[in-house]
């Protein structure tokens, strides 16, 4: 506090300093972009390079009205957003409301609150052992599936493969039952709406009645595991999350047949469609860093702390080059200062971790597969809004640990046991709800030497 001649005085009042205008693309690079039909993520690409992890440009058409589009990849940034302030940047929707109604993944303001408490305790602590026993058994029938691909020489699609396992755990762990194969078949429509949603027609009429097919048979099987879980006996591992969900019912109104039904959904579609492709991806990068798999099993015996350390780092180094969530939408409640930009209320951003977890001032040769990023001290940055693969913040993915628990136990069993070859890899990748291999990834196993 200062003084003068011995009196103490209230210091000024300051008025805080406004926040410079954020640095925007000039359109020019936009139009170009779209004339040659690009990728978003290359423009958003570039908005970083030229402008810095704070940038704008305007992905509609240029109009005074509207503000421009707000990219944010700093780590300062995203923390600001995502951690520090998450009532002042909201998600307003998601994309997949069509498929998952109000369930936690697109619900908002007090709805969301009650569901993502009810839900939370599932997936930490206490409520993860409820699901270790059903992770085990859902990797040991892959690993055999695995094994019969071997001893056959079948081929197999690495894709569809971690697919059928990340889509039996969560099946268990929902019912307590383990995967059958007419459910697999029906569930088959929430991986072909997944890569459909991003391309559906702009009206929500026109996209509903796109999808109606597929939603109709992935409802038929909701209706029936709602049914089974209300009225059937506990299935062999035991009462699921469904039964939560059901149990819930009785003292809350809101969870209606409708909001199970579209939690139902959201855990199938969250809890399985992400894993798989972090999955396929390391195998596919695997194949193109041929020394890592080795490095991974050389750091301990099969079940040491060690080996399970290394086999987590593969997992950490795949999420950072393809995160589960690689672009994340927000919409400014009020006028705030972001790294000392001004936004003005109503301007909607675009948190983008696939782009964080590449930048160079970051992550050096970001585009480099390299485990140790995670194994070594300093390894990576320290900043956590600097590897954010599965969100920061309340509205973080609630299903993280349980996503690496059962990346990791496959991977246990998985990689001493086979070589993979792959005998094509996609060309492309599809950046739509997820960011993933776009196309089949055929393969045959050969049985490793013991």
């Amino acid at each position: 506090m200062a003084t003068e001649a011995g009196v103490d005085r209230d210091p000024l009042p300051r008025t805080p300093r406004p926040g410079r205008p954020v640095p925007e693309l000039d359109p020019v690079h936009v139009r170009r972009w779209r004339a040659e039909g690009g990728e978003l993520v290359d423009l958003l690409a570039l908005a970083r390079e030229r402008l810095g992890g704070v940038a704008a440009l305007h992905l509609g058409p240029v109009d005074a009205a509207a503000p421009p589009t707000v990219l944010v990849t700093a780590p300062g940034a995203v923390r600001h957003v995502l951690a520090l302030h998450p009532d002042r940047y909201v998600k307003r929707s998601h994309r997949a409301r069509l498929l998952i109604g109000d369930g936690v993944l697109a619900a908002t303001g007090e709805a969301w609150k009650r569901q993502r408490r009810l839900l939370q305790s599932q997936f930490t602590g206490t409520g993860m052992r409820r699901y270790e026993q059903r992770i085990e058994r859902a990797a040991d029938t892959a690993a055999a599936r695995w094994a019969r691909y071997a001893a056959t020489e079948q081929p197999l699609d690495v894709g569809r493969e971690m697919r059928r396992f990340a889509l039996d755990t969560i099946w268990r762990s929902l019912t307590g039952y383990p995967l059958d194969a007419r459910t697999e078949g029906e569930l088959g429509a929430v991986e072909d709406l997944a890569a459909a949603l991003p391309t559906l027609p702009a009206d929500d009429a026109g996209a509903r009645d796109a999808i109606a097919a597929d939603v109709a048979r992935i409802d038929a099987v909701a209706r029936y595991a709602i049914d089974a879980a209300r009225t059937g006996p506990a299935g062999p591992d035991g009462p699921g999350l469904l039964h939560v969900l059901v149990d819930a019912a009785a003292e809350r109104p809101e969870y209606t047949d409708r909001l199970i039904r579209d939690e139902l959904v959201t855990l199938l579609f969250a809890g399985h469609e992400t894993t798989a492709t972090t999955l396929t991806w390391l195998y596919l990068l695997l194949d193109r860093n041929a020394g890592a798999r080795g490095q991974a099993l050389a750091a301990g015996g099969p079940g040491s702390a060690g080996r399970r350390h290394a086999v987590q780092a593969l997992v950490h180094e795949t999420l950072r080059l393809y995160p589960s969530a690689w672009m994340l939408p927000r919409h400014a409640a009020e006028d705030d200062v972001l790294a000392g930009h001004a936004v003005a209320a109503g301007t909607d951003l675009l948190v983008c971790p696939y782009l964080t977890h590449r930048d160079p001032e970051l992550w050096p040769d970001p585009e480099r597969f390299d485990p140790r990023r995670f194994t070594t001290p300093r390894g990576r940055p320290a900043d956590p809004g600097a590897y954010l693969p599965f969100g920061l913040g309340p509205r973080a993915c609630l299903g993280l640990q349980f996503a690496l628990r059962e990346s990791t136990v496959l991977l246990e069993r998985l990689l001493p046991a086979y070589t993979v070859a792959f005998r094509s890899t996609p060309a492309r990748t599809a950046y739509g709800i997820t960011v993933r291999p776009d196309g089949p990834t055929p393969a045959t196993l050969t049985a490793a030497a013991p």
